[in-house]
């Protein structure tokens, strides 16, 4: 970009640049009052942690509304992947994983005495390519870890029959996914275990906050105990656990969120359409597809940005935003694999390095207005024309 380019954005955002930040995202919060409501009870009992009433509801109701049979909730959704890898008994070793998602996925495995191996992504879903799946398995594999990114599913069928014709338990890392329903079921519904997370930025939140969902009866014994120092009376601790409980004031947070779902999900689909209208035919940008067979969440809204044909780099876009009060975020860069402690465990991963460049998350929430993400649209056509000229 040059200084009459500069010069022109100083302009354009001085006439159409939002007076406040504009975030990637901000929490679906309920009145204030509601919360307080559901938790005065928990209060005035003085039992706040330890699997109180609010506790054990927010599980139920969420294993209701996310139809899987056994769910258990967690501090956060880091604490319950540690937890879900635990409870497989997983020998050193390695997982095969993506190398396009948030730290946290990959982090888990170091901490458990395990090893990434990355296996590159689809260009068009950004999830792990399972046709290349098979070609990372060896002898010292020992689980599968895919994630759903953005919300979008994985190629479930393949990856589990892959897994099953290998004796591989696949944890679905499911932290942007809730609420999705692939083929008419629930996400939750497929692999051995599915991690959901509830921090702040997601689109149900318990301030911080996970679970872990499973089919397995017994697995489900063991995730309950493991999160809780391994306890399975008042004078009997069957194994090493971990303190990895949801406490009252999360769960009352979550318990007063769930009315509002829908219609957060509601608003989220019409900003969703809002951006696609405005940048669907935009040159050099591209949109994440929406598969037929999925019932998303509209959890995030990004694009890809094509240098050659928008006229910037995505990361260019991303600065010059900044000078609108447009805080998107380049979800995810730098790749997991180029972490230092990772570095050994790469190969060729040329997709997901080009996602990994390329990727813009617009800000998506259910209180933005619809005329922000109208003029958000507006200013990113803008831009691409000005650099184009």
């Amino acid at each position: 970009m040059n200084t009459t380019f500069d010069s022109q954005v100083r302009e354009m955002a001085a006439s159409m640049g939002f007076m406040e930040p504009v975030y990637v995202t901000q929490p679906n919060l309920p009145p204030l009052e509601e919360v307080v409501s559901i938790l005065r009870p928990a209060w005035d009992r003085r039992w706040i942690t330890n699997d109180g009433e609010l506790h054990a509801r927010l599980e139920a109701e969420l294993a209701r509304l996310l139809e899987t049979p056994h769910l258990d909730l967690f501090c956060n959704g880091t604490v319950a992947l540690m937890t879900a890898l635990r409870a497989l008994d997983l020998e050193a070793g390695s997982v095969i994983t993506t190398p396009f998602t948030f730290p946290a996925t990959i982090n888990v495995l170091y901490w458990s005495g395990l090893r990434p191996v990355f296996c590159d992504i689809q260009r068009d879903t950004y999830n792990l390519d399972s046709s290349l799946l098979e070609g990372h398995i060896t002898h010292e594999t020992r689980a599968i870890l895919p994630v759903h990114v953005y919300g979008t599913p994985c190629d479930t069928d393949r990856i589990e029959t892959i897994a099953a014709r290998h004796n591989l338990p696949v944890i679905y890392d499911a932290a942007h996914a809730f609420g999705v329903r692939r083929q008419g079921r629930s996400i939750l519904s497929y692999g051995d275990i599915s991690m959901l997370s509830f921090h702040a930025t997601k689109v149900f939140t318990t301030a911080e906050g996970g679970a872990l969902a499973t089919n397995n009866a017994a697995l489900h014994s063991r995730l309950r105990r493991l999160k809780n120092f391994g306890i399975t009376g008042e004078e009997t601790v069957a194994e090493p656990g971990i303190n990895g409980k949801m406490n009252e004031l999360q769960a009352a947070l979550g318990l007063a969120q769930l009315g509002g779902l829908n219609a957060d999900r509601e608003k989220r689909r019409r900003l969703d359409g809002i951006y696609r209208h405005q940048l669907q035919n935009e040159p050099g940008l591209s949109l994440l597809d929406k598969p037929r067979d999925v019932e998303p969440n509209y959890a995030y809204f990004p694009i890809r940005v094509q240098e050659a044909l928008f006229g910037m780099d995505r990361n260019t876009l991303y600065e010059t935003l900044k000078a609108f009060n447009i805080r998107c975020r380049k979800y995810f860069y730098p790749l997991c694999s180029s972490h230092p402690w990772c570095s050994a465990e790469a190969g060729a991963l040329p997709h997901a390095e080009n996602a990994a460049n390329e990727v813009l998350c617009l800000p998506m929430y259910g209180q933005l207005p619809e005329t922000w993400a109208q003029k958000i649209g507006t200013i990113i056509k803008s831009l691409g024309c000005l650099a184009r000229a």
